[in-house]
């Protein structure tokens, strides 16, 4: 069991100091708009990942005219007390785990697994393929301490090969850097490719199963992993791609081309799909994920709900939070601009919910 017990912000985006106290396993948290909602559960997603769900500029968490920021968050992890402290000075960022510093943030990655659904998110499904991507990296990276380092290496490496492409013609030595570039890229993008389509194989048939329990009926959506190494080696990939990669300055095949498929009755989903039908997929998608993790951690995560009740019809919200508030035994947070409309949830479901009102 994870629950999440209390939380205190210094100088955290708008938080001076606060600190929040959690006696439930569903809170709602309502308040009008620019009071701190969503900033609250991207604090309590920090916490887990060591970076803001919205931004990658740290940076921005400083609250305004400030110097840095402070998170401390108090858990109880399979029966033990958690203290997480996240620390950042403006230059240097630190972790503390029950006051032990952690030296490598990616070894952090997991330990509090989490998953969150935000307004944007739609463009997971709507979107380009850096997006989706991105969705397998976050569920893989925390059930797979070893498929994140893979990802770190590649990463490192095609960075390095992309900045030779660009001053091909000014390296003299470019065509032997470039191979050995390629022979150090090969491995782990072929682990990566075999981690994504074991991973995905478990994935698809969740997301069918969910989409069509908050839709309420059945529907022909089909899932699919595209990636150049699925019919490829991807050795020859990348010396038949050799001179189109040094004209385009970038390299062209790889996993870092990797993409979902989305159909609906054999058509592209997003051409053909409805508002709802898109939205229905995106919470199946992150609820299949919430499975997934649930399953490989042995507990269910914290889920986090950013503005859900604008994004779907009464009847598919109603599906939706049946799931995640009474089905599910993990700890859910909920933000809404209108305690009434929490309160009526809350009341329709049976619900025994703490509402945190922000003023």
């Amino acid at each position: 069991m994870l629950t999440l017990q209390k939380i205190i912000l210094t100088q955290f985006k708008n938080y001076g100091k606060k600190q929040f106290d959690f006696t439930n396993n569903v809170i709602g948290i309502c308040g009008l708009n620019g009071k701190g909602k969503t900033n609250l559960l991207d604090a309590i997603y920090y916490t887990c990942f060591t970076r803001s769900y919205f931004s990658s500029n740290d940076n921005l968490n400083i609250q305004f005219e400030k110097e840095g920021f402070r998170v401390e968050t108090h858990m109880c992890r399979l029966e033990q007390d958690q203290v997480i402290v996240c620390i950042n000075r403006g230059n240097k960022k630190e972790l503390y785990v029950n006051d032990v510093a952690c030296e490598k943030f990616s070894k952090h990655i997991g330990f509090i697994p989490v998953v969150m659904i935000a307004p944007d998110d739609i463009e997971l499904i709507t979107g380009g393929t850096e997006k989706r991507r991105k969705y397998i990296d976050t569920v893989l990276s925390q059930v797979d301490a070893g498929y994140l380092q893979h990802l770190i290496t590649y990463n490192k490496i095609l960075l390095q090969r992309n900045s030779l492409l660009k001053n091909y013609y000014n390296q003299p030595e470019a065509t032997l850097l470039l191979d050995i570039f390629d022979k150090q890229l090969i491995p782990p993008a072929k682990i990566i490719f075999e981690k994504r389509k074991e991973f995905l194989a478990l994935l698809f048939p969740l997301v069918i199963q969910f989409y069509n329990d908050i839709a309420d009926h059945s529907e022909n959506i089909n899932l699919s992993y595209i990636s150049q190494l699925q019919e490829n080696d991807f050795e020859k990939l990348l010396k038949s791609l050799l001179q189109k990669d040094i004209l385009l300055q970038r390299s062209t095949a790889g996993i870092h081309k990797d993409d979902i498929g989305f159909l609906l009755n054999s058509q592209v989903f997003k051409n053909t799909a409805s508002q709802g039908q898109r939205k229905s997929l995106l919470f199946a998608l992150k609820l299949a994920e919430y499975e997934l993790l649930k399953s490989n951690k042995g507990f269910s995560p914290l889920l986090l709900l950013d503005d859900v009740f604008e994004k779907l019809d009464d009847n598919r919200m109603k599906n939706l939070l049946n799931w995640v508030c009474n089905k599910n035994e993990g700890q859910v947070f909920i933000t809404d601009t209108h305690r009434s409309r929490l309160e009526q949830a809350f009341g329709l479901l049976g619900i025994e919910g703490q509402i945190i009102e922000l003023g």
